[in-house]
């Protein structure tokens, strides 16, 4: 490999992350959407620091929006998985309480992409 075929190399790796970040990656979101049992219940802000319980099928969700993010903070679920799937800031993130028929989805106000194949 000659120092030429390592530069091509490290431009290339250079753009590939480039372009990763720049379009790829969905930016932060600006509201949740709370469902139970598949219905929307209500959108909140995620720019307001706020706790609020969401009464479901075997009892109430506790969740907590801070610093622009969204989680679980207790629910009377078994697996506790809701719990675990951490804090969601991103657009398209999502977590669930399925036991409870609670879940929560971030929503930006303007979308990137308007289809996306797998």
């Amino acid at each position: 490999m000659t120092t030429a075929d390592r530069v091509v190399v490290a431009l290339a790796l250079t753009l590939i992350a480039w372009l990763y970040a720049a379009f790829w990656t969905q930016g932060k979101g600006a509201e949740v959407a709370v469902l139970i049992n598949g219905v929307e219940n209500r959108r909140l802000s995620l720019a307001q620091n706020q706790i609020f319980e969401v009464a479901g099928r075997i009892g109430a969700s506790k969740l907590e929006i801070k610093d622009g993010q969204v989680r679980f903070v207790a629910s009377p679920c078994t697996g506790k998985q809701c719990i675990h799937a951490g804090h969601l800031q991103r657009s398209g993130e999502f977590a669930a309480c399925l036991p409870n028929g609670v879940s929560v989805y971030v929503v930006a106000t303007a979308t990137e992409f308007d289809a996306i194949n797998f």
